[in-house]
């Protein structure tokens, strides 16, 4: 559980020092991309807490859904239809399903039901 801390820190820590602006010609498929990468995080978090965590699903899916969404973005950026959107409301509502379920995992382990 260090680990991913640290990960965390780092990157709060480097971007602090060396801010990156992102275009905003990139901004959409970058958000998207971003989306989806929490999903997987999100997704990774609850597996772990059910024990079901395998690190080839994790790292395919992180970088597979962020592939798929960011493309999406460009596909529909190029047609000119907003199919972004899809993947904002299938990501959206994944992680928000996955944030319920942790936190009821934590909040049951609090109140001493955890299994």
């Amino acid at each position: 559980m260090l680990l991913p801390l640290l990960g965390l820190l780092l990157g709060v820590v480097l971007g602090i020092f060396f801010p990156y602006s992102i275009p905003l010609a990139y901004s959409a498929y970058l958000s998207v991309a971003i989306l989806a990468a929490l999903d997987s995080v999100f997704g990774g978090i609850k597996a772990f807490l059910e024990d079901t965590f395998d690190s080839d699903v994790f790292i395919t899916g992180f970088f597979g859904n962020a592939i798929l969404a960011a493309l999406l973005a460009y596909i529909g950026d190029r047609l000119g239809v907003p199919i972004y959107l899809a993947a904002v409301v299938a990501f959206g509502t994944r992680l928000f399903r996955n944030f319920a379920i942790i936190r009821r995992h934590f909040l049951s382990r609090q109140k001493g039901e955890h299994k």
